[in-house]
């Protein structure tokens, strides 16, 4: 029906709740779809998956008549924090991890069987990046260990990459997109994890190849309401007419 625009959500933790700042990747959506569909940010910064299940239902409650077109799941930044470091209250063991990105993405499916679900992977980690970063922040308070390694994070990427393979899912490896390139550490992340304009710009590259690949193409969906070309100042209230076969 016209005037009614399809609902994307990006779901996952401060990767995606920073999305909609300049330059995000989330803004650059939204600007993408401009008029054709809306992108809702649903990031919590320093989620980890087991603490996102009890959003689920409140994000994408069952039952709603028009249901989201597509989500985003982006986590594993913080389930892949080590035991014994600074952020080891946000770690979630690896198997558990798994399971519940599969619990996310089967609700997401009884809300919609034709919903586009996106699995995205943590990114890759830059320890040294992350070191300097507490330092500039905590000063001799800062951590003397990264509470966070790569190695880690490749680990609970390819159990994000797995499930999508097992639930027959699109997905975006992006821990392993970023470090195709040389200088990712820099040119991608701007305390070690968190993302530069340039890594948000590659989030936002392959989410809309990813789109593209499922067919929610922006250029191919219709306007909510006419092109202001197709209003005859004259006579306006045809273009809004709607007809009903």
């Amino acid at each position: 029906m016209m005037g009614i625009r399809p609902q994307i959500i990006l779901f996952g933790d401060s990767i995606t709740q920073q999305s909609f700042a300049p330059n995000g990747w989330g803004s650059a959506l939204a600007d993408n779809f401009s008029r054709k569909a809306d992108i809702l940010n649903r990031g919590y910064g320093g989620y980890n998956t087991r603490w996102a299940l009890f959003l689920l239902h409140h994000i994408f409650p069952l039952g709603l008549a028009s249901p989201p077109a597509a989500a985003t799941i982006f986590f594993g930044a913080n389930d892949a924090a080590l035991l014994g470091r600074n952020s080891e209250r946000q770690h979630v063991p690896i198997e558990e991890f798994k399971e519940n990105l599969k619990k996310i993405v089967l609700h997401l499916k009884k809300c919609s069987p034709n919903m586009l679900v996106v699995l995205i992977t943590p990114p890759p980690v830059d320890e040294e990046g992350r070191m300097e970063y507490a330092q500039s922040m905590y000063g001799e308070k800062a951590m003397k260990i990264p509470e966070r390694t790569n190695e880690t994070a490749g680990k609970y990427a390819n159990q994000c990459i797995t499930l999508a393979e097992e639930l027959s899912i699109p997905s975006i490896n992006l821990w392993s997109k970023m470090q195709e390139n040389e200088g990712w550490q820099r040119k991608y992340l701007s305390d070690g994890l968190h993302l530069t304009s340039e890594g948000n710009a590659v989030v936002y590259k392959e989410v809309v190849r990813v789109f593209n690949q499922a067919g929610l193409s922006a250029p191919s969906m219709p306007y909510d309401f006419p092109h202001h070309s197709e209003i005859d100042s004259e006579n306006p209230e045809k273009a809004f007419t709607i007809q009903c076969s």
